[in-house]
């Protein structure tokens, strides 16, 4: 079969085209031109002119021209190679296809320049636009962590916001925190976020010898893009995978790592960057947080010594407080509350009395009844705890449980004589098991009660003390009141 001639219109045909074109054209005036003359000048014979000297005109007139032709060709190749150039630039800017897509039907090499740079200058608004909303993200990314930051109480929430923060900016589908187990010196997961990955203490991984190894070793963030399978016994890693090491004081903490990338694009060196600094960062935080739970462990002590201290004083009361923790926990076991209401139940419990570091010994070691002044000096050891473990961050919600246990449901309480819904639950167990504790425990004023009497007392104060609590209480300790 025949190829068929591509016609173009000359609008939008190339720059040499027209150049010819436009030359072929020019140059028939002046050839034209002489033609007339001789003509002219033959016809009138006031001139001769032979034919030899005919030619010899038209021969430097056709070199001028000729010559020209090739002077502007010349130019003009040199700007369409300047615009091939170009053209080839756009190219790995826009993509093969874009350029093809642009120039089809057009030969033009302006036209097709002129519509190349109007596909950058939309793709450059794009970005621009794209940039403006990755400032809203980091904006709103930053505003996430500094709430994290203010508002956590532990260091798993910040680790978790973290974790999801640079999956998400990596435009991953997984991410992970591993920690590292000192005794055996393995990783395990601390935290993920992304996909069906777990929490799961059983996801081991080796220090050394394991995934992890090479950017261990060269204390970097590493991109793995091929993964053997006894690297991947629990088949959790889908790479390319992007990990870094946890790092502080040359000492490993554990490693950071996202992977399943979503982008058609790979992971490029500026992520690994941001990652790595990221890790730091994180290591950083880890080891305050751990520094901080030390420090808070020993204010704990420190403040339980105290409280010892206040039982030593008063023969009556020692050992007091353990046994009210002891009931606290047991009956929040009842109840199915959660370890962190436990654990508040018991240390709060452990602390209730603190405050009687501030009644003087006389008070506390009365034998007999306390007059009204010296009621008014007990009731503030309530106050008087809550203001010396206030300071203290990790211990800020003991300080209600302490402040209210002496409070009523009927408003009798003190030291604020608040009622019903707004004494918590956790303080009306607070209330129940020291108020049991104290009924059976010997007083210098009188001797301890029974179980079945002290139960007898609880259920009087039905008005004042939660009856439910009082009722798990009683199936506790298999009281036959209950």
């Amino acid at each position: 079969m025949a190829t068929r001639l591509k016609l173009t219109s000359f609008e939008n045909s190339s720059l040499l085209r027209k150049l010819t074109i436009f030359y072929f054209v020019i140059s028939i005036v002046p050839f034209g031109f002489l033609y007339y003359l001789y003509l002219q000048l033959q016809s009138t014979g006031k001139i001769e002119i032979d034919a030899e000297t005919f030619n010899t005109a038209l021969l430097w007139v056709g070199s001028g021209v000729f010559v020209g032709y090739f002077a502007m060709r010349t130019m003009v190749n040199k700007l369409t190679d300047i615009t091939r150039r170009n053209t080839e630039t756009l190219e790995q800017i826009l993509g093969i296809e874009k350029i093809r897509s642009i120039s089809s039907g057009n030969s033009n090499e302006i036209a097709i320049l002129a519509k190349s740079f109007n596909e950058i200058t939309s793709r450059l608004e794009e970005n621009i636009r794209n940039l403006e909303l990755a400032k809203k993200t980091l904006h709103s990314v930053l505003s996430r962590v500094g709430e994290g930051i203010s508002s956590m109480d532990n260091i798993d929430n910040f680790l978790q916001l973290i974790v999801e923060t640079m999956t998400e900016s990596l435009q991953s589908e997984t991410g992970a925190l591993f920690l590292m187990d000192e005794a055996s010196k393995e990783f395990y997961l601390k935290v993920a976020y992304g996909s069906t990955l777990a929490v799961n203490a059983q996801i081991r991984i080796p220090s050394e010898g394991g995934i992890f190894s090479t950017a261990l070793s060269a204390n970097r963030a590493e991109l793995i893009e091929k993964i053997s399978a006894e690297l991947n016994p629990a088949a959790i890693f889908v790479p390319p995978v992007i990990c870094a090491p946890l790092v502080l004081h040359d000492h490993v903490l554990g490693v950071m790592a996202v992977w399943g990338r979503k982008a058609q694009e790979p992971y490029n060196d500026e992520e690994l960057n941001l990652f790595y600094n990221l890790a730091l960062q994180t290591a950083v935080a880890i080891e305050n947080s751990r520094l901080n739970e030390d420090a808070e462990k020993t204010y704990f002590e420190t403040i339980s010594a105290l409280a010892l201290a206040v039982e030593a004083k008063d023969p009556y009361s020692r050992g007091h407080s353990d046994r009210v923790a002891r009931l606290c926990v047991d009956i929040g076991k009842m109840f199915n509350l959660n370890s962190t209401d436990l654990n508040l139940l018991r240390d709060a419990a452990k602390l209730h009395d603190l405050g009687k570091i501030g009644v003087t010994d006389a008070v506390l070691k009365k034998d007999g009844a306390l007059t009204q002044d010296e009621m008014e000096m007990m009731k503030r050891h309530c106050e008087i705890g809550e203001g010396i473990i206030k300071p203290i961050r990790s211990l800020k919600n003991l300080c209600e449980l302490i402040r209210h246990h002496h409070e009523k449901l009927d408003g009798s309480g003190y030291p604020d004589r608040i009622k019903g819904n707004e004494i918590t639950f956790l303080t009306r167990i607070l209330t129940v098991a020291d108020i049991y504790d104290a009924l059976t425990s010997a007083r210098s004023y009188r001797p301890s009660f029974s179980s079945q009497k002290a139960f007898e007392e609880l259920r009087k104060m039905k008005d004042q003390i939660d009856q439910k609590v009082v009722d798990v209480l009683a199936n506790l300790l298999k009281n036959p009141t209950a």
